[in-house]
């Protein structure tokens, strides 16, 4: 019986497609108390299952990455916001597809800095739309690396908020 699950493990693995690439977008804003410091998150709910995901979607032709992820936060979340260019972390998740087929992909993300919130947008009325912070994103999503994103955001504005009162003691 060993023998017949090692052979079956390195059957899966020689069949095993490499994760279909993804562009998502962590988008932020500053809490509005006035604490440049905070910030909160937005997350949404996805459209099969209602789970809470950020925005993302597939490569768009030759788009750059970072403008893919811009896109899909407007078309998803009716935001507006420049994305950073460089890729803050990614993270990977297995997509149900139709049929029941679950592709593996790997989304890189990027962090977008919101600029405007429209009333109208490709999405809307699809998903539910909630400003967190990030600890409670943290909570809520599924993915263990995506976790970990929103725990690193956290952490980078905190220390960024401690050097910047040093600055000025």
């Amino acid at each position: 019986m060993a023998v017949l699950n090692r052979i079956l493990s390195e059957l899966e693995l020689m069949f095993r497609r490499p994760p279909k690439q993804q562009f998502g977008a962590i988008c932020y804003r500053p809490v509005s108390d006035g604490n440049s410091s905070d910030i909160e998150v937005l997350l949404i709910t996805s459209r099969d299952t209602g789970r809470w995901v950020i925005p993302k979607g597939w490569p768009m032709g030759s788009k750059k990455s970072h403008a893919v992820a811009e896109r899909e936060a407007y078309e998803e979340a009716g935001v507006k916001g420049r994305a950073e260019k460089d890729c803050f972390g990614s993270f990977s998740y297995d997509k149900a597809m139709p049929g029941g087929l679950k592709v593996p992909c790997e989304v890189k993300v990027y962090l977008l800095r919101v600029n405007e919130l429209l009333e109208n947008y490709p999405e809307k009325g699809t998903r539910t739309l909630e400003w967190v912070s990030c600890e409670e994103a943290a909570d809520r999503v599924r993915e263990p690396q995506l976790k970990r994103l929103f725990h690193l955001l956290s952490l980078s504005r905190k220390r960024n908020a401690a050097k910047a009162g040093q600055a000025t003691l």
